[in-house]
């Protein structure tokens, strides 16, 4: 296997691009979350438990989607409960 030899000028290429990659990387626009989450990331979003959450879905606090096992939770719907803005779900 033959040796590379690398140069100053070599080091100071891959700093200037390394540098370049790393700005685009912190300026890079955030990802848009999810917009439906399961029961785990609520509860641990909203530091509750799963009976708290149980709780929430029963009184119509916080609307839900039930596909098989699963239960989603709208991502907007959670911000608006945090904000203090969301109106209990009527249930029919």
């Amino acid at each position: 296997m033959a040796a590379e030899i690398l140069t100053r000028e070599d080091l100071a290429i891959f700093k200037t691009e390394l540098f370049r990659e790393l700005r685009e990387l912190v300026n890079a626009p955030a990802l848009q979350p999810k917009k439906w989450l399961k029961t785990y990331e609520v509860r641990d979003m909203l530091g509750i438990s799963p009976g708290t959450l149980q709780n929430m879905r029963i009184n119509g606090t916080l609307s839900f989607t039930k596909i098989g096992g699963l239960i989603f939770y709208d991502y907007d719907d959670i911000l608006q409960l945090m904000e203090g803005t969301r109106k209990s779900v009527k249930r029919s």
